[in-house]
């Protein structure tokens, strides 16, 4: 009765490895995809990649071949590619909702690790429409919204503090120049000289007379130099006047708030 029994099962398992055989001859791509997905386990995901690719060159329309060859490019951080492949597999409308479920998933994956952080959202947002139920979607659709909210607060407080700053550096440039003005415009009041009083014109019955009184040509009287030097002194005591009354109002160092 054993012997029997041990030859029943040599010859259920020979018909099973003819089966296989025979069925890898008409299904090359599935072998190519098995051994790729070995490799894939071994994290050898360059090798894995070319079997993959092989299975394609087979069957252009294999989903587990392009769906595994997605997953593996993402592994290789071969994130362009990885987008395209996995692009295909969700878009394929005659799979089932859990395999499109599941190659959102990745896709989001895929955009996360492109910091697509908007992208990403909206493919873990989507899988959960056709898979409420994946908890692993649910987690990475809540951690990228608070990270896209962190984010968000952040850059506001950086373009808040940016234009402080630039509202604060054009305060002081204002005040600088407004008091290099000031300073200018007190240098000129200093430099100023008091105008000198034209000489009066002269009748020629006075022009005669001054003439006779004047020792020699040129000369000037002591009356006319005594008018001159209270013209003069009139025009510094009112030069001063106008600096003491301008320096009231010159304010320095002040600062707005």
């Amino acid at each position: 009765m054993r012997t029997k029994s041990l030859i029943v099962a040599a010859i259920v398992g020979l018909a099973l490895c003819c089966a296989e055989s025979v069925s890898a001859q008409r299904m090359p791509e599935r072998r190519l995809v098995r051994k790729g997905n070995r490799l894939y386990e071994r994290e050898q995901y360059e090798k894995s990649i070319e079997n993959y690719n092989r299975a394609l060159e087979v069957d252009p329309a294999s989903f587990e071949a392009t769906y595994d060859l997605g997953s593996a490019l993402f592994r290789a951080e071969r994130y362009d590619k990885a987008e395209q492949t996995l692009s295909k597999v969700a878009a394929d409308s005659l799979r089932t909702d859990s395999d499109r479920a599941d190659a959102l998933f990745n896709l989001g994956n895929t955009h996360f690790a492109q910091k697509k952080y908007q992208e990403a959202l909206d493919c873990y947002r989507k899988a959960m429409r056709l898979n409420p139920d994946d908890e692993d979607a649910k987690y990475n659709y809540a951690y990228t919204k608070l990270l896209m909210e962190a984010q968000q607060n952040q850059q506001n407080q950086q373009e808040q503090q940016n234009e402080n700053q630039q509202n604060e550096n054009q305060q002081n440039e204002n005040e600088q120049n407004q008091e290099q003005q000031n300073q200018q415009n007190d240098q000129n009041s200093d430099n100023k000289e008091p105008q000198q009083p034209k000489p009066q014109e002269q009748s020629g019955d006075q022009q005669e007379q001054q003439g006779e009184s004047e020792p020699r040509e040129g000369a000037i009287s002591p009356q006319e130099q005594a008018a001159m030097l209270d013209a003069i002194q009139a025009q510094e005591d009112k030069t001063q006047e106008k600096l003491k009354e301008k320096k009231g109002f010159l304010i320095r160092g002040r600062k707005n708030w």
